[in-house]
């Protein structure tokens, strides 16, 4: 939730910091446009990106727990246990 409210504020702090730019005299639209993705964008990408970093990390480590629990029961993969061909034993 606190991640949500940070993004939401920052992208606001970012919009106007871009409104104000575009209606400057000396301003532009692309100065605009820039301040929005440099000041805005950026780091809110990154934010998220480190703030989930616990999030995917938690879901690797289930996803594991998983799939070694599916491997210790048996037929769990629906594969045979053994190969279906036999090897081939070359005679010395």
């Amino acid at each position: 939730m606190v991640l949500l409210l940070t993004v939401v504020g920052w992208l606001y702090v970012a919009v106007m910091m871009a409104v104000a730019e575009a209606n400057h005299p000396q301003g532009s639209v692309l100065g605009a446009m820039i301040t929005f993705f440099l000041y805005g964008v950026g780091p809110v990408a990154l934010l998220i990106y480190l703030m989930g970093r616990s999030a995917r990390r938690a879901a690797k480590r289930r996803r594991e727990l998983a799939l070694a629990e599916a491997s210790a029961q048996p037929d769990a993969g629906r594969e045979t246990p053994t190969d279906a061909v036999a090897p081939v034993r070359e005679e010395p």
